[in-house]
């Protein structure tokens, strides 16, 4: 199974990220390619590029600033389990996407991806 991680510092605060990044069925609002996010108990479905997936929250920690969620459906990996983290990082905030999935070759693909979201994230709070 391969991993990787994202990163990225916003000059906003962990709280004020977290807005954003832990509201579990908000992507559409701000990561790129997302044309529809809809929540029903603990499976989101998105809709990008013709595509359905379905995405199971895992956990979802608010005083930790930390979401996990798995790929139940819809995208072609074996296993997927990925973890978005907000800290305080001086007047600001770090944020952390990081993931594991099988098979080994979606690692690249999928941290370039999560790497643009963390960018969109930063635009969209930092506004």
């Amino acid at each position: 199974m391969g991993s990787a991680m994202s990163e990225i510092d916003i000059a906003c605060s962990a709280d004020d990220v977290w807005k954003v990044a832990g509201d579990f069925g908000g992507l559409a609002g701000w990561m790129p390619g997302i044309e529809k996010c809809t929540v029903a108990g603990d499976i989101r479905t998105i809709e990008m590029g013709g595509m359905k997936i379905d995405e199971r929250l895992v956990a979802r920690d608010d005083a930790k600033r930390l979401l996990t969620y798995s790929i139940a459906s819809g995208a072609p990996v074996d296993h997927h389990e990925a973890t978005i983290t907000v800290t305080p990082a001086g007047a600001g905030a770090h944020v952390t996407y990081a993931v594991a999935v099988e098979p080994d070759s979606m690692v690249e693909l999928l941290q370039g991806m999560y790497q643009q979201s963390l960018e969109a994230l930063k635009a969209h709070v930092e506004g």
